[in-house]
């Protein structure tokens, strides 16, 4: 089956972290390129979390648990596991409850230094030490769900983070 895309190669092969920047702020700068090129003309929208996930989980090696909570139409204030990268997630978050829940209730990005100094963190993967996790809004701004990152290495995450995912999920997201 041919692409409908024009590639060289095949997709996986097309995207090579190792010809990305190394400062984090153009590297993210490059994602938020490559990750719309690839998602072109994609509607899907859970293969087009699978596809930000996968992209972003294999940028940056302090990435240990990447990928999205999602609002369950279901069980209005919750959040259930969508699309990740990683060792087992939680499989369902309370809004306001650890990181996630604190993200989806307040809807703004909060980023955790320690996650033993977050009140009411939990603890999916106890290796886990540091996390990030910012709203995504849909394009009439209601709230989809979550993107989370978690890192083995306390304080991996500060506001170049915060913006470089912040634009990535605004520009697949919110548009």
């Amino acid at each position: 089956m041919r692409h409908p895309w024009p590639l060289e190669r095949p997709l996986a092969e097309a995207f090579q972290t190792t010809i990305l920047p190394a400062a984090r702020a153009a590297r993210y700068a490059a994602l938020a390129e490559e990750v719309a090129a690839v998602l072109e003309g994609e509607p899907n929208l859970t293969a087009r979390m699978a596809t930000v996930a996968a992209m972003l989980s294999h940028a940056f090696e302090a990435y240990f648990w990447t990928g999205f909570y999602l609002v369950d139409p279901e069980r209005p204030g919750e959040l259930v596991v969508g699309p990740y990268q990683g060792t087992l997630g939680c499989l369902r978050i309370a809004f306001g409850r650890g990181v996630c829940g604190a993200a989806a209730a307040e809807r703004r990005t909060v980023i955790v230094p320690d996650v033993e100094a977050f009140p009411g963190h939990i603890a999916c993967d106890t290796r886990s030490r540091s996390e990030i996790v910012v709203p995504v809004l849909g394009p009439e701004g209601a709230l989809i769900g979550v993107f989370d990152v978690d890192s083995t290495e306390l304080a991996a995450f500060d506001e170049t983070d915060a913006a470089g995912l912040e634009r990535i999920l605004a520009e697949t997201f919110s548009r």
